[in-house]
């Protein structure tokens, strides 16, 4: 039985300092205690644990306009982040977890910001029959969480642009994310802000778990989770950050793709086959009408073994203009 609430509310943006917060918080909640882990990630693509980086997401582009690709414990489908939306997570004793008082906090919380919402399956909360609330669920050793977004005014445009990838260049197993029609809360209420979201959910998280959360931070965490003196806050979530971040956690997760472009240029037409295993090129196959042909027969010993990334391979091209157009042709920049 939950009898003690906390609200912890962070101002960190990047993706993998608030996932190895939420790791850190997961591990040491305490028993017969719920923590309400509000956080926000910046310009963010969110894949599921079990998901394909490549499939799911654009992740060249990504990075090469400043964003952020991470992969959480959870499972489910891949999501875009920024700060029009509201990420939510309920950590508590898997003994105490109630899927139904969780949800009921978020649909308080958007009604009484005068939105009527619906829970929709297992996963989703809706509103006139579109989502602004996608859910996770993840479980280790005696405790839990129940994680997501809540959609207040989230650049649909970027969505788009980022969760698109093309098909017909990739053949890849993992797990796919479902596609549902979403809506933005201002939609439904221009006066929603993310602030005025957060109150609504404080208040209605006290009120479901007949609480008066107190205020979590990491100053008085090892007080408020009871944990030694001596705990290492700091380099609990650091370790943690170090794995959030690290390309073994974020692609070596991904089964063996096989990833197929083709392109027409002023040299030649080219077209390019790779398979990536944990994120490096296993095998490459080429096959072009160019006139440049010590550069073709060259080119697929030079991608094998080479990290699936723009640098790890422009960086072992020659330096000439074709080279560029090969590798602008991997990562999405051309289509012939």
């Amino acid at each position: 039985m939950i009898k003690r609430t906390f609200v912890i509310d962070t101002a960190e943006t990047n993706p993998w300092r608030n996932l190895a917060l939420e790791s850190f918080l997961l591990e040491n909640v305490p028993p017969e205690t719920c923590i309400l882990y509000l956080w926000q990630n910046k310009h963010t693509v969110v894949i599921g644990r079990n998901q394909n980086a490549r499939k799911e997401c654009r992740a060249a582009e990504l990075d090469e306009d400043g964003g952020f690709l991470a992969r959480r414990l959870s499972g489910g489908g891949a999501v875009y982040h920024d700060l029009g939306n509201l990420n939510f997570t309920f950590l508590l004793p898997a003994a105490d977890y109630d899927l139904g008082l969780q949800t009921e906090v978020i649909l308080r919380a958007v009604r009484l910001l005068g939105v009527d919402a619906q829970r929709s399956g297992r996963n989703d909360i809706e509103t006139r029959g579109r989502k602004f609330s996608g859910n996770a669920f993840y479980k280790t050793g005696n405790n839990s969480y129940h994680h997501g977004t809540i959609l207040v005014n989230v650049n649909s445009a970027a969505a788009q642009k980022y969760l698109s990838v093309s098909q017909d260049k990739i053949k890849a197993k993992g797990v796919d994310s479902v596609k549902s029609r979403i809506i933005n809360l201002v939609e439904c209420n221009r006066a929603i802000t993310i602030e005025k979201m957060k109150w609504a959910m404080r208040r209605c998280f006290n009120e479901v778990y007949k609480t008066e959360a107190g205020a979590l931070t990491l100053e008085n965490a090892c007080e408020k989770l009871m944990l030694p003196d001596n705990f290492d806050i700091k380099k609990n979530i650091e370790d943690n950050y170090a794995v959030f971040s690290s390309d073994d956690w974020l692609y070596g997760k991904d089964p063996p793709f096989e990833w197929t472009v083709s392109g027409r240029f002023p040299w030649g037409g080219i077209e390019i086959r790779l398979l990536v295993k944990k994120n490096i090129i296993e095998d490459a196959a080429v096959f072009s009408d160019s006139m440049d042909v010590e550069f073709i027969l060259a080119l697929p010993d030079i991608l094998k073994g080479c990290a699936f990334n723009e640098d790890s391979i422009g960086a072992k091209l020659p330096d000439t203009e074709a080279s560029g157009d090969v590798v602008k042709l991997i990562f999405g920049g051309h289509d012939g």
